[in-house]
């Protein structure tokens, strides 16, 4: 079968492995990894990788071949943990954490995410639109293909559901796939104060109107002190679990107070930032296969010195990945390759298990891996180009944006480090 498009003699190819579940532990640091390799597109899917000699029956009258000496690739990256969608700006309390005031100090006084709340609630669907279409396309342009993206800054079923629906119009109108979730249990805002388990209520009965309107694939909670208890984020994950909605947890971020216990004990697919992590619920999310999706930019914007314990997470059998946190306020950073840097440096990841908690095991986390995160025939050809020399360069050399290319099913949609305009796109 010829190939419609061949990219040829990329210096380092990384190809991760696909054995049918998010890689664990040891299985994070093996990956396939070819030198002067070639991948070969058909139809906007993978047709064919390997090193040296493109085959000759890959190689028809109309297909284009593209010398790629001198840059690596690997699968178009994915960030599964995002909040992308909202109103206003943070930057007024930048001096207010710089003076050392922390996290749930600054929301206490009213601030954090119930001063984007408020600026949400009054930002119109097109203001939230163009401001959140700015941030998936500065997210692609850094290489990224597929994003999670919650809701959370709304509270209410209005602007929760218009958050939604400005997922859904941006999956329609640019080239990345978004991923939706629903997390209207973001923050206790001032009017439930006191009243924590009727919101909690109020949260399930969204829930078979976001189900029935196809808002959200995943609900999500965030279980803290100060915020929702153990026992409150158990009870809505266990609800939406019953709606057939997938489940995650923002859990042991700031304090440990179960949420990791509550992530194995409902099937979670996924656990949220876990810096704070107890050695116990390590084993339980590793037995249970609840993946765990480490932020280290929110470590590193917040000026804290305990970043989620990744190593120990690997030694127990447990599979990760590395993501943005792309938000307002505790991470307002839309560059994964610095995040995956951090992952290196921070979380003490070798580059290989950074790649892979980027690619194979962040497409289980957003239950996409059937279609993307791997170079396997037959996955959407979505592709991340850099031009470096070698697959480490990439990591040690931080804070630059290295990629050259994106395509997306294919179709190139990131050039120079420019969006393509679709209408040029091939």
């Amino acid at each position: 079968m010829y190939a419609d498009r061949i990219l040829t003699h990329f210096n380092q190819v990384f190809a991760p492995h696909d054995p049918g579940h998010p890689l664990r532990g040891q299985e994070m640091n093996q990956a396939d990894i070819l030198d002067d390799a070639y991948i070969a597109f058909k139809d906007g899917k993978i047709l064919a990788t390997g090193c040296g000699q493109v085959p000759a029956d890959l190689v028809g009258p109309e297909t284009e071949v593209l010398d790629r000496s001198g840059h690596i690739a690997l699968p178009g990256l994915i960030d599964c943990h995002t909040h992308l969608v909202y109103g206003g700006s943070r930057e007024h309390e930048f001096s207010k954490k710089l003076n050392g005031m922390s996290y749930l100090e600054i929301l206490e006084e009213g601030g954090g995410i119930l001063s984007t709340l408020k600026a949400t609630r009054e930002s119109s669907f097109d203001q939230l639109y163009d401001k959140t279409r700015d941030l998936v396309e500065t997210m692609m342009i850094h290489g990224v293909t597929t994003i999670e993206a919650k809701s959370g800054y709304g509270l209410n079923w209005e602007t929760e559901k218009r958050q939604m629906e400005v997922v859904r119009k941006l999956n329609e109108t640019l080239p990345a796939d978004l991923v939706s979730t629903f997390m209207a249990a973001h923050v206790i805002p001032p009017e439930y104060k006191g009243r924590e388990d009727e919101l909690i209520d109020n949260i399930i009965a969204m829930l078979p109107d976001v189900k029935a309107e196809k808002l959200a694939e995943f609900v999500d909670v965030f279980c803290e002190k100060g915020v929702y208890t153990a026992a409150q984020s158990k009870r809505l994950l266990l609800a939406a679990k019953d709606l057939g909605f997938a489940t995650r947890i923002h859990a042991d971020e700031i304090e440990s107070i179960g949420g990791s216990a509550v992530a194995a004990e409902v099937g979670a697919t996924s656990a949220e930032h876990l810096m704070m992590v107890t050695d116990e619920d390590i084993h339980k999310m590793a037995e249970a296969g609840v993946i765990g999706n480490l932020l280290p930019g929110t470590t590193f914007s917040l000026i804290q010195d305990t970043y989620a314990p990744a190593r120990k997470m690997l030694d127990a059998g447990m599979a990760i990945t590395v993501t943005t946190d792309c938000n307002p306020g505790s991470c307002p950073m839309a560059n994964l390759q610095f995040a995956m840097q951090l992952g290196c440096l921070y979380l003490r990841m070798t580059p290989v298990e950074v790649y892979n908690a980027v690619t194979i095991n962040a497409a289980y986390s957003v239950r996409r891996a059937e279609t993307v995160g791997s170079l396997h025939t037959g996955k959407k050809a979505d592709l991340t180009v850099m031009k470096v020399p070698n697959l480490d360069f990439a990591l040690y050399h931080f804070g630059t944006n290295h990629v050259s290319e994106v395509y997306k099913e294919g179709k190139l949609v990131v050039k120079d480090r420019q969006m393509v305009d679709p209408a040029a796109a091939r």
